[in-house]
């Protein structure tokens, strides 16, 4: 799961428990804009108007720019979703979320107050196959003590760790780490069960905790902060005591 794709879920449930505004005269000329284009397929039109990187469910790779986007643009928009779209009312169906942005029924599509699509959160039949091809290839590669889980959330890496989480299933979450010198095909140092994430408001910010023995293992992802915030850091304490905290590289999410 990729941090903005956390956060435009929270966003989704959060609009559950607010009434969503009527979108506005000018919004509903982008909308109807962007609905057009997806009547005639205009691609070109269509890459004019994402925010890049167009973030995917990890493993899938994101999609990085206009010409990549062209190219995977059917993966994307299937008939279901474009069905939805076209089919769609500028004025019922999409709703102002302020500066969140316009948000298509339940948030299967997202676009800022400028117009421009800011995320799709629906997955095709070609993206579920493809997600679930890299899943098993990742479990393949990976050493037996850990080639089990549901969902793949992310890699990081430290100054001294190589650090692997994975949703095995019910929120469960599993933390992985290796010396920075070895290679993540071989036996992890370090492997922990039944962790958590703790989201900090809506602002993106969150955080994974894990507790063995006497010490807490926390991984923190930093999408609202200072300018020179890492996008990661990780924390180990042993029992009230910080005994180390190192910025993280986000390899892959």
């Amino acid at each position: 799961m990729k941090t903005r794709n956390l956060f435009l879920a929270l966003l989704i449930f959060c609009s559950g428990l607010i009434d969503a505004q009527d979108v506005k005269a000018d919004y509903q000329k982008l909308v109807k804009r962007f609905i057009d284009n997806i009547k005639s397929d205009n691609k070109e039109a269509i890459g004019d108007m994402i925010v890049y990187p167009l973030e995917r469910e990890y493993p899938i790779p994101d999609i990085t720019d206009k010409t990549d986007f062209v190219k995977r643009y059917e993966e994307l928009f299937d008939s279901t979703l474009k069905n939805e779209i076209t089919a769609s009312n500028p004025e019922k169906d999409w709703s102002d979320m302020g500066l969140r942005g316009i948000m298509l029924n339940h948030g299967s599509i997202w676009m800022d107050v400028n117009g421009r699509l800011t995320a799709v959160n629906y997955q095709s039949k070609f993206e579920i196959d493809l997600k679930n091809k890299l899943i098993a290839s990742q479990k393949k590669d990976l050493d037996s003590s850990i080639n089990f889980f549901w969902k793949p959330i992310c890699i990081l890496e430290t100054a001294k760790f190589k650090i692997r989480i994975d949703n095995l299933g019910n929120n469960n979450y599993r933390y992985v780490s290796w010396s920075i010198d070895k290679k993540m095909t071989e036996k992890p140092d370090l492997i922990i069960y039944r962790g958590e994430l703790v989201v900090e408001g809506i602002g993106g910010n969150h955080q994974y905790e894990w507790i063995k023995d006497n010490y807490k293992y926390e991984c923190a992802f930093i999408v609202l902060g200072e300018k020179n915030s890492p996008p990661a850091k990780l924390t180990i304490y042993q029992g009230k005591k910080m005994i180390l905290t190192q910025n993280a590289k986000i390899i892959a999410k």
